[in-house]
């Protein structure tokens, strides 16, 4: 069990510091995802690639993450998640000046790779030391408390991006990560409660081969399809090697007593559906990021300020909403807000899919808003039900698992957001603005079509579940 360094004991004064020094690492990975997304055409004009292109750079982070995430618990319960955490933001810190100072796509790649293992370990030991520090019952209101200070990334993101690209050079939008890195490292050596176990049982070697090497596999082939680098029977093969491999350890962590990732806490239905749920979902929902900015300047004509601009009431409605989401779980409780909550987010992304050059602004405004908002209470009703029924011995192998499928799903999400908007256009780089405002068109009603079908995940919960995180009583029945 992990439990706080007898060298470091945690004061009610630190515990309220916790969430603070935990979003600072969230308000970095934000504000780096979202000035990136704005910039994303730009970029690839400098790069000389398409702009469909760029979903390696978007990709490859998110990859990375997956990859990486599995070992993060272990490596959190063997050198302290105070350790880890600030290791974490350094490394995270490097790869943003390595990425700044790249010049062609492929260094941008491996630098983003540098990044997400920085990545890998700052959400899942950040969301590790949240779920130790409180209790259950606090749960929700605190790590909605955590998401605000990391929703001012979104919000600052898309407008400084598009300043940045404006005005200046597109590297600035890495090097702004150096400054909140150093203030993070700071705090986090003087104020973050140190967790570990312990004793720690070795590493699984072997499933991190076999896992990894699994899902970059599969993240590679779902990259390169549609881009006629690769033969459908030598893209078939690679996916059956993928398979095989994932398959492989799966069967690899029935057989020792401590696999890189429990995949027994599967069999705990709230854990179940709140981490599968979450995987299928992000799919739809992952990619929309990669999609606006597509639509707002390649499709309707947006400058990147303007296009930034118009992705600010997504990050507004979220961050001033939050406060009120620990309220609706209470009243209402996880399965119902996450069945009715998904149903309405895929509805928002078939709106997208008709804004046109004759849409309204406001309208825009408004139904960005309202996404905004369903999207961070599908987030935090998904991440606090991970954590309904398991134990604390279980707490860090349920974060590891739970962040590593978040993170595949993001991943896989940008690379069907590309793929479905691509198989729309005939020519990625010399379609006029109908038509790739016609495949961004379709490319939003597959992805809300397949969130509203991932809703279904999530009717096996029962009524009553998840209270131990929402504090949720279900009516007793009559008679």
């Amino acid at each position: 069990m992990l439990a706080p360094s007898p060298s470091f004991p945690l004061s009610s004064s630190g515990k309220r510091l916790v969430p603070w020094l935990v979003a600072v690492a969230f308000f970095m990975e934000s504000l780096d995802t979202t000035i990136l997304n704005t910039a994303v055409p730009t970029i690839a004009q400098a790069l000389n690639v398409a702009p469909l292109s760029m979903k390696a750079v978007l990709a490859s982070y998110t990859l990375s993450l997956a990859v990486f995430i599995p070992v993060s618990g272990w490596v959190a319960d063997r050198f302290g998640t105070r350790r880890v955490f600030a290791s974490a933001i350094a490394i995270f810190t490097f790869g943003s000046f390595l990425c700044g100072i790249s010049r062609n796509i492929h260094l941008l790649v491996a630098c983003r790779i540098l990044q997400g293992c920085g990545g890998a370990l700052m959400l899942p030991v950040g969301r590790l030391t949240m779920v130790q520090t409180f209790a259950k019952s606090e749960l929700i209101r605190a790590m909605s408390f955590v998401a605000i200070p990391g929703l001012i990334g979104p919000m600052l993101g898309p407008v400084a991006g598009g300043l940045i690209v404006a005005y200046f050079h597109w590297s600035i939008i890495f090097f702004v990560n150096i400054p909140i890195g150093l203030l993070g490292l700071y705090l986090v050596y003087r104020h973050l409660p140190d967790y570990r176990e312990a004793e720690t049982p070795p590493l699984d070697i072997v499933g991190l081969i076999l896992f990894g090497s699994g899902v970059a596999l599969l993240s590679y082939v779902l990259e390169v399809f549609g881009e006629h680098t690769l033969s459908g029977l030598e893209i078939l093969g690679l996916l059956v090697i993928a398979a095989l491999l994932l398959a492989g350890y799966g069967l690899h962590s029935t057989q020792v007593n401590h696999p890189l990732l429990r995949l027994a806490l599967f069999r705990i239905r709230t854990f179940r559906a709140a981490v599968s749920g979450s995987y299928i979902t992000r799919i739809g929902i992952g990619g929309i990021p990669f999609l606006f900015p597509l639509l707002y300047q390649v499709g309707l004509g947006f400058s990147p300020i303007q296009s930034g601009m118009m992705m600010m009431p997504q990050a507004i409605a979220a961050m001033s909403l939050k406060l009120t989401m620990p309220g609706i779980l209470r009243r209402f409780g996880h399965r119902a807000v996450l069945i009715s909550n998904t149903v309405m987010l895929g509805l928002l992304i078939l709106l997208f899919g008709t804004i046109g050059a004759t849409t309204p602004v406001w309208f825009i405004v408004i139904v960005v808003f309202c996404y905004g908002f369903f999207t961070s209470l599908q987030y935090t009703s998904m991440n606090t039900l991970v954590y309904a029924d398991v134990t604390e011995e279980e707490t860090s192998k349920a974060s590891t698992i739970s962040s590593t499928m978040q993170q595949m799903s993001v991943s896989f999400g940008v690379a069907a957001a590309s793929l479905v908007t691509a198989f729309f256009i005939p020519d990625r780089f010399h379609s006029s603005p109908p038509e790739m405002i016609h495949g961004i068109h379709l490319g939003f009603m597959v992805l809300g079509g397949w969130t509203i079908l991932s809703s279904l995940v999530f009717w096996e919960l029962k009524s009553n579940d998840g209270n131990a995180v929402s504090r949720y009583k279900a009516a007793l029945p009559v008679g």
